[in-house]
Formats: structure tokens, sequence, C-alpha cells
């Protein structure tokens, strides 16, 4: 691996939630594709996109801050995952299953982006 954000597990996890993701919104109606499956694949997409921007930066402080924009694209995808569910788009199972990764996740990101000096 050539680079640093590869070998950040949080990065290894986001690319694969964001693949689940992704298999979901597949399975979406097609009324849906420029509405919620464009949305929570575009949110799902960037939480690792912003993981590896980051951390090509010079600073911690800018890092952080594009962990946050991680952080606030997986809140986007749990929001869009309540709207799937309400739309019987998604079942209750799937739903926990991704709800309890996405919660993981966050936690990992928070527990990283602490660790960081400024």
């Amino acid at each position: 691996m050539s680079f640093k954000f590869e070998r950040l597990i949080i990065w290894q996890k986001s690319m694969d939630f964001g693949e689940e993701i992704h298999s979901l919104s597949d399975t979406f109606p097609q009324k849906e594709i420029y509405n919620l499956t464009s949305q929570i694949k575009r949110a799902g997409d960037s939480i690792a996109l912003n993981i590896a921007e980051g951390s090509i930066l010079q600073s911690n402080a800018e890092f952080k801050k594009f962990l946050g924009y991680s952080i606030r694209s997986l809140a986007e995808v749990v929001t869009c995952l309540y709207k799937a569910e309400r739309r019987n788009y998604c079942d209750r199972e799937k739903f926990n299953k991704l709800y309890n990764d996405s919660f993981n996740l966050m936690n990992q990101i928070i527990a990283f982006r602490n660790q960081l000096k400024n």
C-alpha cells in the first residue's frame, strides 16, 4: 500500500460500509434513482473519500476537519436509512445491521480524531 490512508482501519471499514450502502440502494425502486438512491450513495461514498482527502493534508487540524465531514456524511447515511425503512425499501433486520455498523464506524472515526494532536 502506498498511501497513508490505505493503512487506516477507519478508511478500510468506511470503504466496506460504502459498498454495503451501494448494494442496498440498488434495491430501491426506480422512482428513487435521482432522490434517495443518489443521496445515500453519495453520502456513503463521502465517508471514505473525506478520510482519504484529509489524510494527505499537512496539519492534523485540517485532517480533523475532514474527519468531521466523514462523520456528517455518516449521519446523512443514517437518516437515509431511516427514510428507506419508512418507505419499506429496507427491512428491519437490514436496517438494524447497517445502523449498528454506522454507530460503530462513527465511534471509531471520533476516537481516531480525538487521538490526533493539534
